[in-house]
């Protein structure tokens, strides 16, 4: 079970994980997780230049070392990176030595301090480490493009419905993703800049905890 708009309360119990950008301007923050592969990445770039649109790729260690050139056409394109682990872990399901250890050697092959979790899953003392030495950033908006059993429609419709400026916006540059993300991504470039939306890369310094009531 996933939610597609993350509450305000879960947000609030987390409050020094990056969860939207607050701001009055018109701009969104597109992120994509699991690549770079050769498959869909490419793609994924030439729909940003067409918008002149900035993103952020949280990279899975591996696949960044295994595409080189690709992981440089990031850079180049002047696109944000992040750490996605070396081998895309689970936090729930790993001892915490191995899962640090993964998450140092996929920031050292990517480079920076943003930092995402697979399946957004970390246990608290994970959290508690990994958050002295990242800058940890979720999402208030899920696609779903992961899920097989979401159309395409609902995946663009779960982006156009609950974005609102400053959201972190979830897409995968993967092949599990790929049916829906073919057809929305495109549609929400269209949509919002068509309204007179930016979509920007997110910087890496890391944003003030929120107080909490």
């Amino acid at each position: 079970m996933y939610l597609v708009k993350t509450p305000q309360v879960v947000q609030n119990l987390f409050p020094h994980f990056t969860w939207r950008i607050p701001t009055n301007e018109k701009v969104l923050f597109l992120t994509f997780d699991d690549g770079p592969i050769p498959e869909v990445t490419p793609w994924v770039l030439d729909q940003l230049q067409a918008f002149d649109a900035g993103g952020t790729f949280f990279c899975v260690g591996q696949n960044a070392r295994k595409h080189p050139e690709l992981f440089a056409r990031l850079r180049r394109e002047g696109h944000a990176v992040g750490s996605h682990t070396h081998h895309h872990l689970n936090g729930w399901q790993t001892d915490n030595r191995a899962y640090f250890l993964d998450t140092r050697r996929g920031a050292q092959s990517i480079g920076g301090e943003l930092f995402r979790p697979p399946y957004g899953k970390l246990k608290p003392s994970q959290a508690q480490f990994l958050q002295r030495h990242y800058r940890i950033v979720m999402w208030d908006v899920l696609s779903a493009d992961f899920d097989p059993a979401v159309s395409p429609q609902q995946c663009l419709d779960n982006v156009v419905h609950r974005s609102e400026p400053g959201s972190i916006i979830v897409f995968h540059d993967s092949l599990k993703a790929w049916p829906r993300l073919e057809y929305a991504l495109p549609r929400v470039l269209e949509h919002f800049s068509e309204r007179g939306f930016q979509f920007r890369p997110l910087r890496e310094q890391r944003q003030p905890a929120r107080k909490t009531a």
